[in-house]
């Protein structure tokens, strides 16, 4: 299929690795010039020629941080009427609730709730004035079922949600539309830091928490970040003008309600 979106611009946070990379290079593969950002050089700069090698398309990086004022707006710079945004931070450290102080809880509402709505805030109007737009917002599947050790993603991404849920039916008249994107267990470097985490917590290797985790989840594996990129590029693509305000759960059925 054709997803219409050819020659537009998109900005992808968190690109450099993991689930932000890979909806970069899916966007790409649909002839989408991309502006990749990441906090640390290398890692960047090495996505972004692979992702030349692989589709031929325009990359610009930004080595800087997406939390701050100054990281956004050189973000913006090299990309200010991006087509598709793509919102993503590093998720907020696993742990018991009683040791996070205001300060975690700070940090991760930041990261995860009041960054994707200044990135929004800069780019929605001019999307509604060209008559397409499309955002997508990487949260996570714990916005559905809370991850007890994940408290401050919890907390930080349902506040992202509630805010999506009213500003998406504003713009999607003038074919912008905002979605938010829901992985579960991925093999990604976050996943080996949380499994790491509930290795030690139960007194088992890091190995043996990922074999829990693959036998726990109904399709018997952990997600591919690849098909998780081509969900991200169908969800930003042309025929998508219809669907606004839903959270896309891809977690391999591992959630266990009706709705």
């Amino acid at each position: 299929m054709d997803l219409g979106i050819a020659g537009r611009k998109a900005i992808v946070c968190a690109a450099s690795k993991g689930l932000g990379r890979a909806c970069a290079m899916s966007l790409a593969r649909e002839g989408v010039d991309v502006v990749i950002t990441a906090r640390t050089p290398g890692p960047l700069e090495e996505t972004a020629d692979e992702i030349r090698s692989a589709t031929g398309v325009r990359v610009i990086t930004v080595a800087s941080d997406i939390t701050t004022e100054a990281g956004r707006a050189a973000v913006l710079a090299a990309c200010p009427e991006p087509d598709i945004l793509v919102n993503n931070a590093g998720g907020p450290p696993p742990g018991d609730f009683r040791e996070w102080t205001r300060e975690h809880w700070i940090k991760a509402v930041d990261a995860n709730m009041l960054t994707p709505i200044e990135m929004i805030k800069a780019t929605v109007d001019p999307m509604m004035k060209r008559g397409f737009g499309r955002v997508i917002n990487i949260t996570s599947s714990s916005v559905k079922a809370p991850i007890e050790v994940l408290g401050l993603s919890n907390g930080a991404r349902s506040g992202l949600h509630g805010f999506i849920a009213g500003l998406s039916r504003k713009t999607v008249k003038f074919n912008v539309t905002i979605n938010n994107l829901l992985p579960g267990p991925f093999e990604t470097e976050r996943m080996r830091n949380n499994l790491f985490h509930i290795a030690n917590v139960k007194g088992i290797t890091t190995d043996q928490a990922r074999e829990l985790r693959r036998k726990e989840n109904p399709s018997g594996r952990l997600g591919d970040p690849a098909e998780f990129g081509d969900a991200c590029a169908f969800l930003c693509s042309a025929q998508m003008g219809y669907v606004t305000g839903q959270n896309f759960l891809m977690d391999g059925g591992a959630y266990p309600g009706t709705y």
